[in-house]
């Protein structure tokens, strides 16, 4: 059983978090292995990996970032640990934005780390706008493999993008 299953809601690349709250309520309530201390121990055991499911789920479904990664894992489209090739440009751009970042680190130069910061911020939008049409109106099984190729592309640049931002903490 698949996430979505459990919710019982469609495969979506963007789900409504006051849907998700409320049937992460209503399945808590319905699968919490207290209630089940009585049933047979099959039950029990359904129960608890019911109420783990759901927990990892809830999870998920809060982070945007990894209902993509789900998603995509669920169509066979990405693997864990997969070592995926971004373009030579972008890693050209993530290079220079990289070393601007710790020369002005090892400067201590503030303004030119906020302005940095603000860059990478830019481009993190700027990526999402290439593919916000496609998260907003994915539909399982009408949605083409090209289309999710696409979110599999902004997936691993924004993680690239995460990386870098980590690194000015």
């Amino acid at each position: 059983m698949n996430f979505f299953e459990l919710f019982n809601i469609p495969i979506s690349l963007q789900v409504d978090a006051s849907v998700i709250k409320a049937k992460f309520y209503e399945l808590s309530r319905k699968y919490h292995p207290d209630f089940f201390s009585q049933a047979t121990e099959a039950e029990q055991e359904d129960a608890l990996e019911k109420s783990s499911l759901l927990n990892k789920a809830f999870k998920v479904f809060n982070n945007k970032e990894e209902t993509l990664k789900y998603v995509l894992q669920l169509k066979g489209l990405l693997e864990d640990e997969e070592k995926y090739k971004l373009s030579p440009d972008f890693l050209m751009e993530m290079m220079e934005l990289n070393e601007a970042l710790m020369d002005a680190k090892m400067e201590e130069d503030e303004a030119t780390i906020s302005n940095l910061k603000s860059q990478i911020s830019s481009l993190e939008n700027e990526l999402y706008d290439n593919i916000k049409s496609i998260i907003e109106h994915f539909k399982d099984g009408v949605s083409t493999q090209e289309e999710l190729l696409q979110v599999k592309d902004y997936y691993f640049k924004k993680k690239y993008l995460a990386r870098i931002l980590a690194s000015t903490k």
